[in-house]
């Protein structure tokens, strides 16, 4: 199975992401939390934490991910 990187951004934004996904039945991961947590702004702008899915998830967790965009405008 092939991953690919779904999103980056802060602990709480990815935690929110990943429950989001979890109510599609799209199974994620989240990579660099502790980094994210202690220094997520301090060396990276968007946050520092990633969530990953596999890649036949890709799309329709991309349309999750554009829906929460969309509801913090």
């Amino acid at each position: 199975m092939k991953i690919a990187e779904l999103y980056e951004g802060t602990l709480f934004e990815c935690q929110m992401i990943k429950n989001l996904l979890e109510n599609e039945g799209i199974e994620s991961q989240l990579t660099d939390e502790i980094m994210g947590s202690r220094a997520g702004a301090a060396w990276r702008t968007a946050g520092g934490v990633r969530i990953i899915v596999s890649e036949e998830n890709f799309d329709k967790a991309r349309l999750v991910v554009s829906a929460f965009e969309r509801s913090r405008e």
